[in-house]
């Protein structure tokens, strides 16, 4: 099942990268593996994925020992204060970082660690209250606050669009999380850049891609729908 559902994946990509112009490496698959047992897991990795996605940082380290070490783990959940330094020379990008406390944390534990860590800015682009995520006209100062941090790259915006039944309600979102991209850019605050866009989901990636996502985050497309029971 998993190999077909990537196979599937995989073509869906392809097809709307062919519609936007842009090249197959330009967009990178996270396979969302929350909730999912480890042997779910080992079959994704046995047919080539390497970017994984957890919410949780107790699930993330449980699969980060059973799981070989080429893995990338993208951190996409709410991270909270005091498990950041269970994480920081772990994870290969953290997705969700919508403050400058939880900046500052990050930093700070990383520091310890002699490590550098890449991560996302959220934005909450469609201003859901019920998604966390800083808005789209506190974006900008809060990246150039996080950019003066120790041992922090900021490489990019991260959000998570509504739940829609057409994915086409969701373009809007997408095009306004690359335009303030640009305008960040435009910018030019030392130690960022905005190379990354994590944007698009099991029912609008598509729709993500074509509006310039460098990072979709697949779950439910790749895995099935969600086991709350598992690890």
């Amino acid at each position: 099942m998993i190999r077909d559902n990537i196979n599937a994946v995989e073509d869906r990509i392809q097809s709307a990268c062919n519609q936007s112009g842009r090249k197959r490496k330009e967009v990178k698959l996270i396979a969302v593996s929350k909730t999912k047992p480890i042997e779910m897991l080992q079959q994704a990795y046995a047919c080539g994925c390497r970017d994984f996605g957890e919410n949780k940082v107790q699930e993330l380290l449980e699969k980060y020992d059973h799981m070989p070490k080429d893995i990338r783990w993208h951190m996409i959940g709410h991270l909270q204060r005091n498990k950041v330094r269970y994480i920081v020379d772990k994870v290969y990008l953290i997705h969700s970082v919508d403050s400058l406390r939880l900046a500052e944390e990050i930093s700070k534990e990383a520091v310890k660690k002699d490590v550098t860590v890449s991560i996302l800015i959220e934005i909450n682009v469609a201003e859901e209250a019920s998604k966390f995520g800083t808005t789209a006209r506190e974006a900008a100062a809060l990246v150039e606050e996080i950019s003066r941090l120790p041992n922090i790259a900021v490489r990019g915006l991260m959000t998570i669009a509504p739940y829609v039944e057409n994915p086409e309600e969701n373009r809007l979102y997408f095009t306004m999380l690359r335009q303030i991209a640009v305008d960040i850019i435009h910018k030019n605050i030392d130690n960022v850049c905005m190379k990354e866009l994590s944007m698009g989901m099991t029912g609008d990636y598509e729709t993500a891609i074509t509006e310039g996502a460098t990072y979709i985050r697949i779950g439910t497309g790749i895995f099935g729908e969600r086991e709350y029971t598992s690890v």
